[in-house]
């Protein structure tokens, strides 16, 4: 199925109830135009379709998009490692947001993680994001003050 993202009049925005189901790579273009379309969101190479092929096969039925009369207004990327679950990639657009969408989004995740036997999540939020990290704090996750992150890439993949 492919998405077109559109933008709807103001006033069908509120009133459509969206739906939520999986993301396929059929919808890596309309993710992708919502992630370049919202600030905050950062894309990398990483973020590739290849790459995000990859990432959905390994984690099958754990990330999800947002639709509201067949456009694209959400995702959320989510995956594990056995013993982690990780979030990746929350966006609502402006216009969709306010409506609980996020949050749906977020328990669809969680709740397919737990189906797995993962009980602890985390995600990253860019410092320099200021509404993310104040949404994460009004859902209940807690800033880790205990632990730094160390990332690394091979010379020549610094976009990685």
């Amino acid at each position: 199925m492919n998405i077109q993202r559109s933008q709807p009049a103001h006033d069908d925005v509120v009133s459509m109830a969206p739906s939520i189901r999986p993301m396929t790579i059929d919808d890596y273009d309309a993710v992708t135009i919502l992630m370049r379309s919202t600030p905050g969101i950062s894309l990398r190479d990483a973020d590739s379709r290849e790459a995000t092929a990859r990432y959905l096969q390994r984690n099958p039925g754990l990330s999800f998009v947002a639709l509201a009369g067949g456009v694209a207004c959400g995702c959320i990327m989510s995956g594990h490692d056995g013993r982690r679950g990780y979030l990746q990639h929350l966006l609502v657009l402006p216009e969709y947001r306010r409506q609980g969408i996020a949050t749906q989004l977020v328990e669809r995740s969680i709740s397919s993680l737990e189906a797995l036997g993962i009980r602890k999540f985390h995600l990253d939020v860019l410092v320099s994001n200021e509404a993310a990290a104040g949404y994460w704090k009004r859902l209940g996750w807690q800033l880790r003050r205990d632990i730094d992150r160390y990332s690394f890439t091979r010379p020549g993949d610094e976009n990685a």
